[in-house]
């Protein structure tokens, strides 16, 4: 006979009240969380975690469940009224678009693109705050979710970013080998040798959502700014075209990845 599941204390914290909710509404339409995963697209393994308070979900996932345990709009309502503060800045609405787009187009100047990052490259820049990490690893759900079809994303990293040491040795590995691992025909990843270049100037991030509209995310010292302004667009587009024509082929991209790894993380 399976083992009843642990139980939750609503009153914890907002995510597991979110997870009881969500198990409850799952137990109710007779449902395992494979079963539930397959129906809404997503991992049983992932619905698991929120259940259990483990992984915070994005508002896509609230929806998605919600629609597909009949919850009338609860889990919605809950991500709305509850996580949503709590699984970024109320300034940081870039994850709405991410999860909207058709194509990402992003560039690095300092860091690997949040997307792609490893655990635990993500835990060193964000200083071992496990919320924020969790939060930052559900956005890269939309890189392998089944339907709909995940984004293209075609991204462009400054060399400097293979060498900057984020965690040591060990963490920078895998941050690199994973790098490579990721490359499909869905994910591109360049990289620009160092040198003056039109991205000095910062980081940003093109997303072109189903309509052809597209919006972006560009990175500042005191915060991101989100922007749909023609003008801006326009000079975005611009520097990242200008920028990726100037970045090695994908494949030597990949050789100058692996060979960083050997020459200054093994």
């Amino acid at each position: 006979m399976p083992r009843r599941p642990n139980p939750l204390d609503p009153s914890s914290s907002p995510l597991a009240l979110f997870g009881a909710e969500l198990r409850l509404l799952r137990e109710r339409a007779g449902l395992t969380q494979d079963q539930a995963g397959t129906k809404a697209n997503y991992s049983g393994t992932h619905i698991g975690a929120v259940e259990r308070a483990e992984d915070m979900p994005l508002r896509n996932f609230a929806e998605r469940m919600d629609d597909v345990l009949d919850g009338g709009g609860v889990l919605l309502r809950l991500w709305d009224g509850l996580l949503k503060r709590s699984v970024h800045p109320p300034w940081f609405d870039w994850p709405v678009h991410e999860s909207a787009a058709g194509l990402l187009r992003s560039f690095e100047l300092a860091v690997v693109y949040g997307l792609l990052q490893t655990e635990a490259y993500a835990r060193t820049l964000l200083h071992g705050d496990e919320q924020k990490v969790r939060a930052r690893l559900a956005r890269q759900e939309v890189l392998r979710r089944a339907e709909p079809d995940p984004p293209y994303l075609a991204c462009v990293l400054d060399e400097a970013v293979l060498w900057r040491d984020v965690g040591g040795p060990e963490v920078m590995r895998e941050q690199l080998q994973h790098l490579v691992a990721v490359v499909s025909e869905r994910i591109s990843v360049q990289i620009l040798p160092c040198g003056a270049h039109r991205g000095v100037a910062g980081s940003f991030v093109l997303a072109t959502v189903d309509d052809r509209r597209d919006v972006a995310y560009v990175e500042t010292a005191a915060r991101g700014i989100t922007t749909g302004e023609p003008a801006d667009l326009a000079e975005l587009t611009e520097r990242f075209e200008s920028i990726r024509s100037r970045a090695l082929p994908v494949d030597q991209s990949l050789d100058l990845i692996t060979r960083t790894v050997k020459e200054r993380w093994s």
